[in-house]
């Protein structure tokens, strides 16, 4: 429970310092925690909620808030959750896994690539670490292929 408790403050701190949500981040945590991807994202969302209401009760003061937008969202997000945990049981947790974390993959560079100034782009290392990172990632997609593959002597 401490090592998920430093881990939580971990993911808080780096959530806290960037802006973003905390989500992509929690599941991952709990699952090195030993918890079941499963109750991993159930844990996740309970968090993430909670983390919301704290979020808003804090901005409600100072914030004008269009309810109609809200509300929304908040119906689409509910919609969406809804049909996500529906086909969730239907796809094997593997590839669920697979995709999230391509997902994060995808996700996080792409915010990394819109905080380049553009003088960035004609810079030769922003390509040299853009294609370490995407001969990294065929890699590791190649990699499991490979290990299934019989060996002949």
């Amino acid at each position: 429970l401490r090592g998920l408790a430093a881990k939580g403050l971990a993911v808080g701190a780096v959530t806290g310092l960037v802006g973003a949500g905390g989500g992509f981040l929690v599941v991952p945590a709990l699952v090195l925690g030993g918890l079941p991807a499963g109750v991993a994202v159930g844990t996740s969302l309970l968090a993430i909620a909670m983390n919301s209401f704290a979020g808003l009760a804090g901005h409600l003061a100072g914030v004008t808030i269009d309810w109609s937008l809200a509300l929304t969202v908040t119906a689409a997000a509910v919609l969406g959750g809804t049909a996500g945990a529906r086909l969730a049981g239907r796809i094997p947790p593997d590839a669920l896994r697979t995709a999230f974390g391509w997902f994060t993959v995808v996700m996080g560079t792409y915010v990394l690539a819109r905080q380049l100034p553009a003088a960035a782009w004609a810079h030769p290392v922003t390509w040299g670490v853009l294609g370490a990172a995407l001969g990294s990632g065929l890699t590791a997609l190649a990699a499991p292929r490979l290990r299934r593959t019989p060996r002949h002597p």
